[in-house]
């Protein structure tokens, strides 16, 4: 959906309201033999025929409203309308003649949507070939490039006119000393030697001329170094592409504003357009005729370059009410929807191709060069050094494959040994998988040295119960007394032997005692330090699945990071699409605040037919740039937003809109 297309199906639903209300209105039918008049005329073949072009000439349904001109102009020739008539055929009856005034009026309303639509094509991309010369004018390595750039065609254009300079002057020098060469050639046959180097002589000294004289010529031009005359031929460009942006805009205004302008069209006091127009029957003919006549003037005018956008828009008012389409909108004749299909056949087989002509040719004469201008100087450096590239990989291709192999399997290894990997890790902590668990000792380790203790400790106070416990035995009472603290970290029988032998270390090493009860405190110890062991185990336990996601984390980060770029490279695009979308949506709305700024409102408080010109490009581009950014059913307000923002209501009505448009939608258009 766009501007346009609303606009076109507008005036074809208002085309359709008048026709409908003017055939069935009852001072037009005012008995029921008018009814079966209407009948028996809507039967007859060439009725069928109009009603079959009206409607294929209707704007049909969706974003493409406007027929393409080949198609009008096959509908037009279909139609009849561009033939002379017989006496026979001009006494039509008034359902005929109103029908072909519809299918007239609807063609002209085609023809206004592809008018408006090429001119709309035209000024869009002029921004970007300004642009360019913005940034080749921004420095002077900017322009230093753009001379390099196009030397090879200053060149070739210069070469092109020393040639034909020559060849001009060579045919010239020939035809006036014609008997001089013809005695020359006879006298160089009667030698001995016949040679050609007298004309090759008059040849070089023609060329030389020409060019001393093409460097006379210039020789203002080479007071001025190369790059302040490449800046100065960027700034005569710009200016041309401003200066058409400029009248573009001014006829696209001047075509929304006053083309197809119906009494009551657009108003909103609960009556429909038929109802609004009915009074004034003849008029919207008028309008119709008036509105032709300005579409094929604009045309004529609109790449008038010398003319400035005041003087345009005058000598196109000028000759719309001198135009003899205006000056029959107030006759009465059937002859009127046939001088309107051949105005709008004319203009579409011959004024709009010109006009289109015209203006690639100023776009490619002024715009920014060709890529092959832009691009011939890396691209031949490219060319040059691609022996010397391809050289180089046929010689390291070993290296590169090896390259790629370790990539490859470094990546996979990654992928196994950091993600997979910690991933079959933690789902096992979570299910309690036994293989799982994370550990510092084993499972039985601790319990084997403590009894392999409780045995030690026992078995020495039974053989030495009079120094462990100071009785002649051990009872089992006892023995079992001593297991329970031994279970609890207490060798008190072993410490007290230990203190005993300490008294007289050497008979307590001959007997062995000493010795014994210091492996026995080994022992104590390693089970001490085992414990220690054991409660460090059970914590690493209760935190295991922690230890898991955070020997996880950093796999996830880099694979994501990966994901990431990768999808921004190849698979992002539709993200990258809407971001950029939505950054041009803020320099659309940008563009259309400056309309505002720099628009000297009329009298009746609207913008001039320039100004309204270039709001109507830029709602034209922001509609078309924020249609896939919104979401459906804020998509429809917007569009209402746009509708209010491009209606001439009064400059602060348009404001307001455009504050509106602002907050309301700068969650999508950041």
């Amino acid at each position: 959906m766009s501007v346009l297309a609303d606009q076109v199906r507008r005036l074809d639903a208002h085309l359709d309201g008048i026709i409908y209300a003017t055939i069935t209105s009852p001072r037009a039918h005012p008995t029921n033999e008018a009814a079966v008049q209407l009948n028996t005329v809507l039967q007859t073949p060439r009725v069928k025929d109009l009603l079959r072009i009206i409607k294929s000439l209707s704007a049909p349904p969706g974003s493409q409203a406007v027929l393409s001109p080949p198609e009008l102009q096959s509908l037009l020739t279909q139609s009849s309308l561009l033939s002379d008539r017989s006496t026979e055929d001009l006494q039509l009856s008034q359902y005929e003649s109103e029908l072909e005034w519809l299918l007239a009026s609807k063609a002209a309303v085609q023809t206004y949507g592809i008018v408006v639509e090429m001119l709309l094509d035209q000024i869009v991309p002029l921004s970007d070939h300004i642009w360019y010369w913005d940034h080749v004018l921004s420095s002077p390595l900017s322009t230093t490039i753009y001379m390099i750039q196009i030397s090879p065609a200053r060149l070739w254009v210069w070469f092109l006119e020393v040639y034909e300079d020559s060849k001009a002057r060579l045919r010239r020098y020939t035809g006036a000393n014609a008997a001089n060469v013809e005695s020359e050639v006879t006298s160089a046959n009667t030698t001995t030697t016949p040679s050609m180097a007298p004309h090759w002589r008059r040849f070089y000294a023609i060329v030389q001329s020409t060019i001393l004289e093409k460097s006379l010529a210039d020789v203002q031009r080479r007071m001025m170094s190369p790059i302040a005359l490449c800046r100065a031929e960027a700034r005569r460009k710009q200016a041309k592409l401003k200066k058409m942006r400029e009248m573009t805009a001014s006829g696209l205004g001047v075509l929304i504003d006053e083309g197809f302008a119906f009494s009551g069209i657009g108003a909103d006091d609960g009556r429909s357009d038929s109802e609004l127009s009915l009074p004034n029957s003849q008029e919207w003919k008028g309008v119709v005729e008036r509105s032709v006549a300005l579409m094929d003037m604009m045309l004529r005018d609109i790449l008038d370059l010398d003319l400035n956008t005041n003087q345009m828009e005058d000598k196109v008012f000028a000759a719309v009410a001198e135009d003899s389409l205006s000056l029959q909108a107030e006759e009465e004749d059937q002859n009127r929807p046939l001088v309107v299909a051949r105005r709008l056949h004319a203009l579409l087989d011959s004024q709009l191709p010109s006009n289109m002509t015209a203006a690639r040719k100023l776009v490619a004469k002024n715009g920014r060069p060709s890529r092959l201008v832009r691009y011939w100087l890396p691209a031949t450096a490219l060319l040059l050094s691609s022996t010397t590239i391809l050289r180089i990989f046929f010689n390291k291709r070993q290296e590169i494959i090896h390259w790629i192999q370790d990539l490859g399997a470094t990546t996979r290894d990654f992928w196994f040994n950091w993600v997979v990997e910690p991933v079959r890790k933690v789902i096992g902590t979570i299910r309690h998988d036994a293989n799982s668990e994370i550990a510092i000792m084993s499972r039985d380790s601790l319990r084997a040295d403590r009894e392999s203790l409780e045995r030690m400790v026992v078995d020495f106070a039974i053989d030495k119960s009079s120094t462990a416990t100071g009785a002649s035995s051990v009872s089992e009472a006892q023995v079992a007394e001593i297991r329970a603290k031994v279970r609890e970290g207490d060798v008190t029988p072993i410490l007290r032997a230990y203190e005993k032998d300490l008294r007289s270390p050497l008979m307590g090493t001959v007997r062995g005692d000493l010795v014994r009860t210091l492996l026995i405190q080994v022992q104590k110890t390693k089970v001490d330090v085992e414990v220690a062991m054991s409660g460090i185990d059970s914590l690493l336990r209760s935190q295991e699945l922690v230890f898991g996601f955070v020997g996880l984390t950093p796999g996830i980060f880099v694979s994501a990071g990966v994901a990431r770029y990768l999808l921004g490279v190849f698979g992002g695009r539709r993200g990258y699409a809407e971001r950029r979308k939505a950054g041009r949506c803020v320099r659309v709305l940008r563009n259309i605040d400056r309309v505002f700024s720099e628009a000297a409102p009329t009298q009746t408080n609207v913008l001039p037919y320039k100004d309204h010109g270039f709001l109507i490009c830029e709602v034209h581009v922001l509609r078309s740039l924020a249609h896939k950014l919104l979401p459906p059913d804020i998509e429809k307000d917007f569009l209402e937003d746009l509708d209010d923002l491009a209606n001439l209501r009064g400059v602060q009505y348009q404001q307001r809109a455009l504050d509106r448009i602002r907050w309301a939608y700068a969650k999508w258009l950041r």
